[in-house]
């Protein structure tokens, strides 16, 4: 009898909230149009398909006939569509009612556009937990896909993989399917026969055996050399050309129809769990090389199975940025959920867009070192809260306060709003200001990054000695070291404190400019990131008066000296100037000697571009915002973001120095190893004895000024 099996080819197609264009139209073109038009000459050869809500609807847009080509296919029954949450968030990071709520939202959308009723979903980034069956399957889905290293976790072994299982969370059961990780490195990495022979190996008399390849579209085209090599070398035609040329004993099927056909392979419960590599970059730093050199030790390839890094919500510990975005996210959808159901629809769709995962997370893939993705986030959560704002409250004279654990960790932050901004304050890391939202124009002014060590630099490091690896089609992108640009190990610096603002320093005389910018120098007091006290006083309804304050230490010597800081902001409604007033009072009975600076990093989306540059007074010429350098006796200093439309000053009541220069991070994509501009920071020093128990004052204002572009 002869051998035979069952294959089926699933590919996911996506694209992130908030990303280029340009970049949506190289990847449908490089990889997206060419696959199906590929596909659409193979009739024979059956596939599932997933693309995002957010890939359909651009396409709708611009490129309709790439949605003709699908739905040809479809109405043929060469393609099932697959359903998912129609933003491609990461399920287990939003609530169950937003899960439920995208997941419906695109299949309406596939059921109205494309005539078609999903069956099946692709998980977004194979990110899997226990309690998604239930939800999932309340959403109408009847089977997901996974990786086979999920269940390998749970202690099944390859020969137990070759068809799909049962599971089921409260009683609510739904099918999952393995992905093989062996078809993952195959296709489209090697030769088609490789394949037909890795289908032989596995392939039985029964012919019941299921395969499963299912993978990122982008692989098909946008990595480098995959386009060449897919299409150009036409390995892509060639496979399917062996697809066909071996139909008596591969049984080409969608997931729907093998169900049909066969049944389950019993229950199964899989643990949290995403593909290796995710679980890898979720770690540590340190603790990602330790799994790295285990991996890959000789003789350790039959434990592999057992080999696991964290799990994706660790991404949340690991970075803080990614951490505030996912809070404020939960914070919305709350404000949202307490408005009557019938007028939540705009804000709910809002903060679902808000939800697209890529701005999360990082690794290879995973986008939260690009400041376009996280702006694209802050600007769709800001607008559900604005929409929010416009319901609760009839006119704009408000000023808001509220003490809240806003990082649901026992930390407190005081959040305080108007109609025009949102200031929020972490009371646990130095009083400082952690986010300012600019609602007018749905902009985080704070959405920066702190420089961090990742397990990467050190390949950085080595590619910079060894120079770059070949990128052809052959090779995974896990496999490839880029470097885009010569002496980024130069730059690898890493910070101690969370990048923000009104993040209060005590200097050393000997602290230059490049100390501080590289984060590699000594802080004498300790302010920056410990805790402060909040009090506040409101009058009537628009206007508040914000005093946060800590009594510390600053060291001399070997002597440390009591000293207490104080800083009030002073909030009214409909305004976006910002007066600050800071106390020093100095505690220890002797004078003491300080230089003072107050810290601000603005966030304004690019530094090496004409159109976004700083106002110094005195200075003719409009350095860029990724420039360096230090002012001395000057009272204001400005950020000019002109695509926006945005003033950001800082105006002292004294001549002081400034200090400028720009946070900008290394890391690593499909595109290889790059420098990111993060933010602008501008340090504002004072220095000044300060006489034994009488306090010693400085003001500073804060404006955010509209300018009418953008």
């Amino acid at each position: 009898m002869t051998k035979s099996l069952y294959f089926t080819f699933g590919i996911h197609n996506h694209q992130p909230v908030g990303n280029f264009p340009e970049i949506f139209e190289q990847a449908t073109q490089a990889a997206y149009r060419p696959f199906l038009e590929v596909l659409e000459a193979f009739p024979e050869v059956k596939m599932s398909f997933h693309f995002t809500g957010i890939l359909y609807q651009w396409l709708e847009k611009h490129q309709p006939d790439v949605l003709e080509l699908l739905a040809r296919m479809v109405q043929r029954g060469q393609i099932e569509l697959l359903t998912g949450g129609f933003y491609e968030p990461i399920l287990p990071m939003i609530p169950d009612r937003d899960k439920i709520g995208q997941i419906q939202k695109l299949t309406t959308y596939l059921r109205e556009g494309f005539g078609y009723s999903p069956k099946g979903m692709w998980v977004a980034e194979r990110v899997w937990e226990p309690h998604l069956a239930k939800p999932i399957a309340e959403a109408g889905v009847q089977y997901v896909i996974v990786d086979d290293k999920h269940f390998k976790t749970a202690g099944l072994s390859d020969e137990e993989l070759f068809g799909y299982y049962v599971t089921e969370e409260q009683g609510v059961p739904l099918a999952i399917f393995p992905i093989s990780e062996a078809m993952r490195y195959l296709v489209p990495f090697k030769l088609p026969e490789e394949s037909i022979e890795y289908f032989r190996s596995v392939a039985t008399e029964g012919g019941e055996r299921l395969v499963v390849m299912a993978d990122d579209g982008e692989k098909f085209g946008v990595w480098p050399g995959t386009h060449q090599w897919v299409f150009k070398e036409k390995w892509l035609e060639k496979f399917f050309q062996a697809l066909q040329d071996n139909r008596d004993w591969v049984k080409i099927v969608t997931f729907s129809e093998y169900m049909q056909e066969q049944r389950s392979l019993g229950p199964v419960y899989l643990p949290t769990a995403s593909y290796f590599e995710m679980m890898e970059w979720a770690l540590p730093a340190k603790r990602s090389r330790e799994l790295q050199k285990l991996a890959h030790q000789e003789g350790s390839e039959p434990y592999r199975p057992f080999l696991r890094g964290g799990f994706w919500r660790v991404f949340l510990a690991k970075y803080a940025e990614s951490n505030n975005m996912h809070k404020k996210m939960l914070y919305v959808g709350d404000k949202i959920n307490r408005l009557p159901e019938g007028k939540r629809a705009e804000a709910l769709d809002a903060l679902w867009t808000g939800q697209c995962n890529c701005a999360y997370w990082h690794g290879v893939f995973g986008g939260l070192y690009l400041n376009h993705l996280r702006t694209a986030v802050y600007e769709n959560l800001l607008r559900a809260e604005r929409l929010v704002d416009e319901q609760q409250n009839q006119d704009d004279s408000w000023v808001g306060v509220e003490p809240l654990d806003f990082f649901r960790d026992g930390s407190e932050s005081l959040l305080v709003s108007t109609a025009a901004m949102n200031l929020y304050f972490n009371l646990g890391q130095g009083g400082s200001l952690f986010e300012l939202d600019d609602k007018r124009k749905l902009f985080n002014l704070l959405n920066t990054m702190t420089r961090r060590e990742e397990a990467y630099h050190d390949k950085l490091l080595q590619a910079e000695k060894a120079g770059e690896e070949a990128t052809d089609g052959s090779k995974s992108i896990h496999d490839i070291v880029r470097v885009k640009e010569k002496g980024l190990a130069e730059r690898l610096f890493y910070d101690w404190y969370r990048r923000s603002a009104l993040i209060d320093h005590f200097l050393g005389e000997e602290v230059t400019l490049e100390q501080f910018s590289r984060a590699q120098y000594a802080e004498l007091g300790d302010f920056v990131n410990q805790p402060y006290e909040a009090r506040w006083r409101k009058s009537g309804r628009g206007s508040l008066r914000l005093t946060l304050s800590r009594e510390g230490g600053v060291w001399q010597g070997e002597r440390r000296c009591p000293l207490k800081v104080e800083k009030e902001i002073t909030l009214q409604a409909g305004k976006t100037r910002f007066p600050i007033r800071y106390t020093l009072t100095n505690q220890s009975g002797e004078p003491l000697p300080v230089r003072f600076g107050v810290e601000f990093g603005f966030a304004l989306q690019s530094g090496d571009t004409p159109d976004r540059y700083y106002v110094i007074p005195g200075r003719k010429e409009r350095p860029r915002l990724g420039s360096a350098g230090e002012t001395a006796d000057i009272r204001e200093i400005a950020l000019v973001e002109e695509w926006l439309g945005l003033r950001v000053e800082v105006k002292l009541k004294q001549p002081a120095v400034f200090w400028r220069f720009p946070i900008e991070t290394i890391s690593n994509s499909e595109d290889g190893f790059e420098r990111v501009y993060q933010s602008s920071v501008v340090l504002a020093l004072q220095e000044a004895t300060l006489p034994p128990e009488q306090p010693w004052t400085f003001g500073l204002t804060l404006a955010v000024v509209d300018t009418g572009a953008g």
